[in-house]
């Protein structure tokens, strides 16, 4: 869809559209919502508030999910030996050697 073309009522929609969809854990939707509308939203004038509260809201989510991930991420490789055979149920992977 070209932004350019599309009437403020349409570019609402989608963004409505991209926001609701990342909350069924697509944390990269919300990113890519960010990215696509922010200057649609802090860099023309007239812009509806609700178009900013939808592009503030997918960055605020995007980065919270992210920050989620790093953080379970990290817990996971660094604490998996330890958990023993739970870590080996959850992980696809499962490393062979020494922990």
């Amino acid at each position: 869809m070209n932004l350019e073309r599309a009437t403020e009522e349409q570019k609402v929609k989608l963004c409505k559209k991209y926001f609701y969809i990342g909350f069924f854990a697509l944390p990269v939707v919300w990113f890519v919502n960010a990215i696509w509308f922010f200057r649609e939203a802090f860099l023309k004038k007239d812009t509806p508030p609700i178009l900013r509260r939808y592009v503030i809201l997918s960055a605020i989510g995007s980065l919270l999910w992210a920050i989620f991930l790093a953080t379970w991420i990290s817990c996971y490789q660094s604490l998996r030996p330890e958990w023993g055979a739970t870590g080996d149920y959850i992980s696809f992977n499962v490393p062979m050697g020494e922990p």
